[in-house]
């Protein structure tokens, strides 16, 4: 037989295109239009419901950038149509190919129900299944004109409505009502699935080419001038191939509805508000006529926005959820980033998140479900147990581009030995369309082979939203059981992950550590206030609860349990995957630094509240300390009347030979040369030098930094080519000297932009300060501050939630040569045995560790700090303007040092007057090993306390915690503040205290019940 595979194949192409799909609809009837443009930002559907239209027609233009505009259709269907199945099309001026990235709209009646959402592969009403001919149409459509963005690598001011254009940037197209011919939609669904699976087998398979002939056969029965009338001949042609069944061993995909929306990303939250309603909008209505649809939900606060913005989705969704078809998932408040979020508030996304759940629907989720942020921690598997799930699920890591991840199916080790079954669907995508090309690649790419057979696929538009469509579950239907197709099953995530696991959790494969991502590594650094934000929020959050919670044991003073909730998921919403990593539009960052400086007000209050009300009335300046370690005298947890320094070396500080300026306190010798950079921190307890020879520390370098793809994600390893060290200075002065410090001027200009730095050295301190005021002006450059020290270390520490981890220096492979551009939370550590240094910083996220061997054959390892960059896409002017950034250099820490010294950069010393009492703290520990991360009140309002504490060092250890108010029992909880089953009994001394033992990096929560909780 004559090959003629390619004339079949293009005609399906023409033919389905040009002639099947258009005759989905037929005999189309223009609606009556009406329109009305909102002033400003959206407002409330009543006002919209209730406006003053003015008429218009298709073909006209709508919307300027982040505007919305009401349309009122109206009209009514004809008698001639009497029982057939009628729908609306409303085609706002849809590109197809970009759903969930530009205009889309919801559906109202006239009584403020809303239908379903518009999008660009989802423009369609239900009118009527069979018509009686005399039905009247009046729908309204809150139609929103958000700019198309999703354009890599191009600057655009349309990411924030203060500076994007007023022009209308859409154009109305259909607006019509038409008879909803189902057979041609059948027959399009029947040649898409046999088209796209034909397409994926292999030429020799005979299977491809008996598809092949059947097509051929279907096209021949249709007849081009009489789609409709011949639909049902065609279909028949196709009946036989697509009733074949699968073979035993094909493999098997766990297909779960899905619409993965950002919070915010090209977008502002409040629009994201918006999304989540259409998206809930359109899932429930398909579940409506699909009663086998399975839609999964991750993120509490979209879930709690529908309910606080359209109570009556939710309320729908509530129903569909009790049905068993909409499903909660991932526990999280929202699929926050891994990398930079710190621990307690890690902690915090699954308390608030599995929260919500149980208190909204009884539903206590066991999948995490994170499929698109950018690297996973290798502290979450423990998170994970202890938030009472036991399954994870990503994606991400599917877009590294140096190294192909191994597994699909695999235990996820964590930092303390937690174990954690986790999938990484082949599918490759979290935005699935369930087509014949995405199946074949899921059964091609799937690497466990042979000891398991199943995967899971996330189908329906994401990013920006839009869920699963009928066409979708149309596929689903006829690939269940379909030679030549992986088996196709809708159901639950938790249906896959019971099935997955007990076929292979006894073979699966073990990953330790961090699920590192090959990408997107300039996210540590991008928008550099929103991080700060963060950090320091995260801080403020620890405080407030701390001496808020010492104040209400203590005093009886009001424990802010509302304003706390509310401030903490303002926080945990900003964690979010494309915010915190600093990948969103302008409006976005714009509205993040607004938000944070409301946070910082509000919990600065509830900070001087209660440690006004824990004071007293005087004159006497008292010291508190949040850190959870004791600091000159005050201790952790507590507070004492400040006291002058007790002995110990005065600082010093004296002019260089050749300018410059040298500090000394006893601890540690610092050299500031005429350049300003510090050639000598000498270590005189080691009496050794930290600074490599003939190098300079705090060197501050800019390199150009122009990706190859994503500008605000990404940092490509080439950016080391080229670098331009600032060693010139515009003043180099002492700008104090005294008995406490000693502080070093250095101020510098380069390109556009200057910087200020302040060296400090304090007495009694064995760390250089180092204060760095930015005025940032440069385009596509990355900033970084360098300390190239003389220590031989094979690996860095770098501080992760509830301990650390180790990476290599070295290059020996891809995958270490990869992780060019790493994560450090408060310190970063390297060492040779018996010496280290740390550097520690209060907002500073991304690093960079290299090794060097000398000519003298000692090795020069380099810490850099990266602090700013300047990527033009999606918010062409990141990071422009003023920063202080503060990180200190500390020669000859170790590993506990690095910790307790990252706790206090973070957590400086309040002093306020009082009667100069001191404040003994709440609770103790007696081994600084053991970081106690958080003290409040419980969440259920009891008036117990909670005390989370974890193994900092990595290793063993044993304390005594002990408490400062009555205690009446202490019990070990899971993240939700609930009794563990398998918790060893903890007992309670005579004298308050009990005896703990951790394993290396164990997260301890404790309930401690306290005689007269009454608040």
């Amino acid at each position: 037989m004559h090959d003629d595979r390619r004339i079949v194949e293009d005609r399906l192409r023409r033919v389905l295109n040009e002639r099947i799909r258009p005759a989905v609809y037929s005999s189309p009837v223009p609606l009556t239009l009406g329109r009305w443009d909102a002033p400003g930002e959206p407002v409330p559907v009543d006002e919209g419901l209730n406006a003053s239209y003015e008429p218009a027609k298709a073909g006209e233009r709508w919307g300027p950038a982040w505007g919305t505009t009401w349309f009122r259709v109206t009209g009514r269907v004809p008698q001639e149509w009497r029982g057939r199945t009628v729908e609306a099309v409303l085609d706002l001026g849809f590109d197809r190919n970009m759903p969930g990235f530009q205009c889309e709209g919801l559906v109202y009646r006239a009584d403020g129900e809303a239908v379903k959402a518009l999008n660009p592969r989802n423009d369609w009403v239900r009118i009527a299944d069979s018509a009686t001919g005399d039905e009247e149409i009046e729908l309204f459509v809150e139609a929103a004109s958000n700019p198309i963005v999703n354009t890599p690598q191009t600057p655009t001011y349309q990411g924030d409505k203060l500076t994007a254009s007023d022009r209308p940037l859409y154009r109305l197209r259909r607006m019509e009502i038409a008879v909803f011919e189902e057979e041609v939609w059948e027959l399009v669904q029947d040649l898409e699935v046999t088209g796209s699976l034909m397409r994926e087998l292999p030429l020799e398979d005979a299977r491809r080419w008996e598809l092949l002939r059947a097509i051929e056969d279907a096209l021949d029965a249709v007849d081009l001038h009489d789609i409709v009338g011949t639909a049902s001949a065609a279909r028949a042609a196709l009946s036989g191939v697509l009733s074949t069944p699968a073979r035993p061993s094909a493999h098997r995909i766990s297909a779960v509805g899905h619409a993965h929306i950002d919070s915010a990303w090209l977008w502002p939250v409040r629009e994201t508000v918006r999304k989540v309603a259409r998206t809930a909008s359109n899932m429930v209505n398909l579940m409506d006529d699909h009663p086998e649809f399975i839609f999964a939900m991750s993120s509490a606060q979209q879930l709690a926005w529908i309910k606080e913005h359209r109570p009556e989705v939710y309320a729908k969704v509530k129903k569909k959820v009790a049905d068993g078809q909409f499903v909660p998932v991932g526990g999280m408040w929202v699929e926050s980033d891994t990398n930079m979020v710190g621990g307690e508030a890690m902690v915090r996304q699954f308390l608030y998140g599995k929260r919500f759940f149980l208190d909204e629907f009884g539903v206590d989720t066991k999948e995490v479900w994170l499929p698109d942020s950018f690297g996973y921690t290798a502290a979450m598997p423990q998170i994970v147990k202890l938030a009472g799930a036991k399954w994870f699920l990503t994606q991400k890591i599917s877009w590294s581009e140096t190294n192909k991840f191994p597994h699909h199916s695999f235990w996820w080790e964590g930092i303390d030995g937690t174990r954690v079954f986790t999938h990484f669907p082949p599918v490759d995508t979290y935005n699935s369309d369930l087509g014949g090309e995405e199946m074949a690649h899921a059964a091609r790419n799937y690497q466990e082979k042979g000891g398991a057979a199943r995967s899971l696929a996330p189908f329906g538009w994401g990013d920006g939203g839009g869920g699963s469509t009928r066409e979708m579950l149309a596929r689903a239907e006829r690939l269940k059981d379909l030679e030549g197709s992986p088996r196709v099953t809708i159901e639950k995530p938790s249906a896959f992950f019971s099935k997955a696991e007990e076929e292979y959790a006894q073979k699966a494969p073990v990953w330790a550590g961090e699920l590192y991502l090959e990408l997107h590594r300039g996210t540590y650094t991008s928008q550099a206030k929103t991080k700060q934000g963060n950090r320091h929020s995260e801080s403020l959050l620890r405080e407030a609860e701390l001496w808020a919670a010492t104040a209400a044991v203590r005093t009886g003073h009001t424990y802010p349990y509302e304003q706390l909730d509310a401030l903490w998921k303002t926080v945990l919403l900003h964690q979010f995957h494309d915010i915190l990593p600093g990948s969103s539009i302008a409006w976005v960052h714009r509205e993040a630094r607004e938000t944070y400086a409301r946070v910082k007000a509000e919990l600065e209050a509830i900070i001087g509240e209660a440690q006004a009300a824990l004071a007293g009335e005087g004159d006497v300046p008292l010291v508190f300390n949040a850190a959870p370690h004791a600091r000159d005298g005050v201790p952790a947890g507590g507070a004492a009347p400040a006291r002058e320094r007790a002995g110990g070396t005065p600082v010093s500080a004296e002019e260089r030979p050749g300018g410059g300026w040298v500090l000394a306190n006893g601890l540690l010798r610092i050299e500031v040369d005429a350049r300003g950079l510090v050639v000598s921190a000498y270590d005189k307890e080691a009496q050794r030098e930290s600074v490599a020879p003939g190098e300079a520390a705090n060197l501050l370098q800019v390199h150009p930094d122009f990706p190859n793809h994503w500008d605000a994600w990404d940092v490509d390893a080439f950016y080391r080519n080229n670098v331009t060290d600032l060693t010139d200075t515009d003043e180099l002065a002492l700008a104090e000297s005294g008995e406490e410090r000693a502080t070093v001027r250095v101020a510098r200009s380069f390109g556009g932009s200057s910087v200020v730095q302040r060296l400090t050295l304090r007495a009694g301190a064995k760390v250089l300060d180092v204060e760095t005021e930015v005025d940032w002006h440069e385009t596509e450059k990355f900033l970084k501050a360098a300390f190239p020290l003389d220590v031989k270390a094979d690996r860095s520490a770098s501080e992760t939630q509830f301990g650390h981890v180790f990476r290599p220096t070295h290059t020996n492979t891809s995958w270490e040569t990869a992780k060019f551009e790493i994560c450090a939370h408060r310190w970063l550590h390297v060492e040779e045995p018996g010496w280290g240094a740390a550097v520690v910083n209060d907002s500073t996220y991304g690093h960079d560790v290299t090794r060097e061997v000398r000519s003298d054959g000692g090795q020069t390892t380099t810490v850099r700090l990266s602090l700013l960059r300047a990527p033009r896409y999606p918010d062409p002017e990141t990071d422009q303007g003023t920063h202080t950034l503060r990180f200190a250099f500390a020669p000859g820490a170790t590993l506990g040092d690095a910790v307790r010294e990252g706790h206090w950069i973070n957590l400086p010393e309040r002093t306020v007057t009082g009667s100069g009492s001191d404040v003994a703290p709440l609770v103790g520990v007696d081994n600084d090993q053991v970081v106690v991360e958080a003290v409040k009140l419980a969440e259920d309002r009891s008036g117990d306390l909670v005390v989370r504490l974890y193994e900092s060092h990595g290793g063993r250890a044993r304390t005594v915690l002990s408490t400062g108010t009555p205690v009446t029992s202490v019990t070990e909880t899971d993240l939700l503040e609930r009794p563990l089953a398998d918790a060893e009994a903890r007992e309670l001394t005579a004298d308050g205290t009990v005896e703990v033992a951790l394993r290396p990096f164990q997260i301890l929560t404790l309930r401690l019940g306290r005689q007269t909780a009454q608040q």
